[in-house]
């Protein structure tokens, strides 16, 4: 086997475990928005997804961009003091960052709570979200010390199976003893004071964590620091809307909105599968000089989390308040335009793959600055035009136009930096056939049938499998796509000798 099939399968390997992790955690936390949306109004709802905008936004900050530079360095050392070294300085700049950061934001909460929210309540929800910046951060450098070392069991087991489940498990069980909404603040807190614990024991059995240190501190801040202002523009631009929506209107439509975001964002579960071990293999082959394989890469992964994206797009975007009112209720039904705009977003963003990943593993993090600045700036202006006028539908064309955006200044970096694109005449061929023909069929089948739970399964399995058919007499496959099909048969223990059978043989080197 090839050393590019044995990337590729690196990926797979990690992505099924990682995949099957992102998904029990998105399941989890749109679970902790269903029951939250349930119990309380929309206007409640709105708070608190307030709240946890502003818990996102100070931790991205308080991160420092290390959250990406720890996979990179880890990734590059074999002397576990070298190892150790990036930790202790991921741990101690990023700790030092959020207490400050904590501080700040304790110290205007009159502000913020003056007008952001409509409910005094909510101030005593706000100051545990405060709180746990710190206590969140330290998780993030645990996770990131994992990925960087490409263990995808212990991320599984700390990120996305303990820490999500005990946090729904408590909310479940607080508010069914009838707590008002500080609750969720309790859940939140327990959660992630215990993932912080279970996270660096994981990190612990791989290298352990106390002994000798060797730093390379100016290297990795010279890395990350562009970074941060980076990824403080990335998680605005997600969580920017929230805020403007609570600012410009009701904590009502702030709750719509969010009803909506996180069932357009549930597109991106495939792409973001691939990107664990994304970012610490694409780093390791730019440091051998092997851009050629990143490109491939970096195709393949793109189309087939954009193919693995499509029948769950078709679904939202064509059954969108159905699926509002079947996972929320009626009173969110009024979103439905606001979630087929952000489908189209999140389906734009699937077709690019991991751009951003690739030109930060490239280490061309002040091109990736330069792009959110763009990004971010166009979504400001939108917003402020848009919302006061439209509400959260304003936001969600905000939304949906800055990723066009975004994706399209990063395309231009990487293909005229490095000649690398996620176009080929494959992709671009599955991107024209797979809409055009499958669109029409699955408009048709709305118009016969009514959304329930099991008719929902049985649209997106049947898309996929016509989907399936379509892009292999389309001639969408590739030799690359054998390293995919021999995963899936080994996974599910069958020979799709169909789809084999209309695989390129391999180009002999």
């Amino acid at each position: 086997m090839s050393a590019k099939n044995d990337n590729l399968l690196a990926l797979l390997a990690s992505s099924a475990l990682i995949f099957l992790g992102v998904g029990l955690s998105s399941v989890s936390r749109f679970a902790e928005r269903i029951i939250i949306a349930r119990t309380f109004t929309p206007a409640v709802y709105g708070e608190v997804t307030i709240g946890l905008a502003i818990l996102s936004v100070g931790l991205t900050i308080s991160l420092i961009g290390l959250n990406h530079g720890m996979p990179r360095f880890v990734s590059r050392y074999d002397d576990p003091a070298e190892i150790r070294g990036v930790w202790v300085v991921g741990l101690l700049a990023s700790m030092v960052t959020s207490l400050l950061i904590a501080v700040a934001l304790y110290v205007n909460m009159d502000l913020l709570t003056t007008y952001l929210f409509d409910d005094a309540v909510s101030t005593d929800l706000l100051t545990i979200f405060i709180i746990l910046i710190p206590v969140n951060v330290g998780v993030n450098i645990g996770v990131g010390f994992l990925r960087g070392m490409e263990n995808t069991k212990y991320k599984f087991y700390a990120e996305d199976l303990i820490r999500p489940g005990v946090r729904l498990l408590l909310l479940i069980g607080i508010l069914t003893m009838g707590f008002s909404i500080i609750a969720v603040g309790y859940a939140y807190a327990i959660a992630s004071v215990l993932g912080l614990f279970v996270v660096h024991y994981y990190a612990n059995r791989l290298v352990p964590l106390f002994g000798p240190v060797k730093t390379h501190t100016r290297e990795i801040v010279a890395y990350s620091a562009p970074l941060t202002l980076a990824m403080f523009l990335t998680v605005l631009l997600t969580q920017m809307d929230t805020l403007m929506v609570g600012f410009f209107r009701s904590s009502a439509e702030v709750g719509l909105y969010n009803a909506a975001y996180p069932l357009a964002s549930s597109l991106m579960l495939f792409v973001s599968a691939f990107g664990y071990l994304y970012l610490p293999i694409v780093s390791r082959l730019d440091s051998e000089g092997n851009h050629e394989e990143i490109s491939s890469i970096y195709q393949v992964t793109t189309k087939w989390g954009f193919i693995a994206s499509f029948p769950a797009f078709a679904a939202v975007f064509i059954f969108s308040s159905d699926l509002l009112t079947m996972f929320f209720s009626p009173e969110y039904a009024p979103a439905g335009l606001a979630l087929t705009i952000l489908s189209l977003g999140f389906l734009t963003d699937a077709a690019m793959g991991h751009n951003r990943t690739t030109l930060a593993a490239l280490g061309y993090t002040t091109h990736m600055l330069f792009a959110d600045i763009i990004t971010l700036s166009l979504n400001l202006v939108l917003n402020i035009y848009l919302i006061p006028r439209y509400g959260f539908v304003g936001a969600a064309v905000a939304t949906t136009a800055a990723y066009v955006a975004r994706n399209t200044v990063v395309y231009f970096v990487l293909k005229l930096k490095f000649g690398i694109t996620p176009f080929s005449r494959i992709t671009v061929t599955t991107y024209l056939v797979v809409p055009l023909v499958l669109g029409p069929i699955a408009y048709l089948l709305s118009t016969v049938m009514a959304l329930t739970p099991l008719t929902f399964v049985a649209f997106v399995v049947g898309i996929g499998l016509a989907e399936l058919v379509v892009i292999t007499f389309a001639g969408c496959l590739q030799p690359e796509d054998a390293v995919f099909l021999d995963f899936v048969e080994k996974s599910i223990g069958r020979e799709l000798t169909f789809l084999r059978n209309y695989l390129p043989k391999p180009v002999e080197e």
